[in-house]
C-alpha cells in the first residue's frame, strides 16, 4: 500500500505568542500563589536566649499573645478552661511539660497566672520557649591579630 507523499513538513518560525502567553499565566498564578499565603497560628516574637535547657517528656504548648490572651490548641480560651483542658492533659500524660509561648512584651504577672493555673492543674514541669539569638560579627575576625 502506497501513502501518499504530498505532505510537506513545516520549516518556518515559530509563532512565540502562544509560549509567551502561557508563561506569563503560569508567572501570575505563581506571584498570586506565594504572596498570599497563610500560614496557621498566633503572631508571637519569642524573647532571645542562648542554651536553654529542653525535656525528652511530652509537651503541650500554652501561647500568650502580645495583649496578654492565653491560646491553647491555637484556640483563645479563659483561665478556667485552660486549667481543664491541662487537667485532662496531665490525666493522659501525667509526666506532661507545659511550654510557655509567651509572646517578649507581655507583663509577667500574665506568666505567673499560666504558671500557678498549670501547677492547679498538676503539671509539674514549665519551660519557657525562646528562640536563639540572632548570628552577630565574631568579636575577633579571621586575620585580625590585636596585641
Amino acid at each position: 500500500m502506497r501513502f501518499p507523499r504530498n505532505t510537506k513538513v513545516f520549516r518556518g518560525q515559530l509563532d512565540a505568542a502562544p509560549y509567551a502567553g502561557v508563561f506569563f499565566l503560569l508567572a501570575i498564578f505563581l506571584l498570586l500563589n506565594s504572596s498570599f499565603v497563610f500560614t496557621p497560628g498566633i503572631p508571637i516574637q519569642l524573647p532571645e536566649a542562648a542554651a536553654l535547657p529542653g525535656t525528652l517528656n511530652p509537651t503541650v504548648a500554652v501561647a500568650i499573645d502580645d495583649s496578654s490572651r492565653i491560646y491553647f490548641d491555637n484556640q483563645f480560651t479563659s483561665e478556667a478552661a485552660l486549667k481543664r483542658s491541662l487537667s485532662q492533659a496531665v490525666a493522659a500524660t501525667p509526666d506532661l511539660t507545659l511550654v510557655i509561648q509567651a509572646h517578649k512584651n507581655v507583663k509577667w504577672d500574665t506568666v505567673v497566672r499560666v504558671l500557678l493555673v498549670a501547677h492547679e492543674a498538676g503539671v509539674k514541669n514549665a519551660l519557657p520557649a525562646t528562640r536563639p539569638p540572632a548570628a552577630s560579627a565574631p568579636a575577633n575576625p579571621v586575620g585580625t591579630n590585636h596585641e
